[in-house]
């Protein structure tokens, strides 16, 4: 293999993606597109991945996609495969969103909560990345963890927990 395999996109499941789209705009300002509506949502950030000099650069930011969990698509059978409910409590895959320069993540956590998220925590400093991390789980399951970058030499406050 010449050249590596590319994630082009990551779907969250809801049983009602016109609703978790709203969700998503509304929490992160984010376009939200019914590709059609209420079977599959399109979440499009908008912006461009920046270059080093901080400029954008030509790769714009990737999209996250909203299925149905009562008939995911695509699919060869119309009437969809088993299973149709949600994941229930236990470990399940997350999805990392890099806070910008001019958000904050209490204002993201406060805007899903107000939501029906649920806060699963705040504060925290992850040493081997080097940020600053929080997450929350939205009204249907999906666990989000909000990352802020540190920076060179950062400070990282007495309240905050650390690993």
């Amino acid at each position: 293999m010449a050249e590596p395999n590319t994630l082009i996109f990551v779907d969250l499941a809801s049983d009602d993606p016109s609703a978790a789209g709203k969700f998503y705009a509304e929490v992160f300002g984010w376009t939200n597109e019914g590709r059609p509506e209420g079977v599959y949502h399109r979440l499009v950030p908008g912006g461009q991945f920046k270059n080093p000099d901080g400029s954008d650069s030509e790769i714009g930011n990737l999209h996250i996609g909203i299925m149905n969990s009562k008939n995911a698509r695509p699919y060869p059978d119309p009437a969809g495969a088993e299973p149709r409910a949600l994941v229930g409590e236990g470990r399940k895959s997350r999805v990392w969103i890099l806070v910008s320069d001019d958000d904050t993540p209490e204002r993201i956590l406060e805007a899903a909560e107000a939501r029906g998220a649920t806060i699963l925590w705040r504060n925290h400093y992850w040493k081997e990345f080097n940020g600053y991390n929080y997450a929350f789980r939205d009204p249907w399951g999906n666990e989000i963890v909000l990352w802020g970058k540190a920076g060179e030499n950062p400070q990282i406050p007495g309240s905050y927990t650390r690993e």
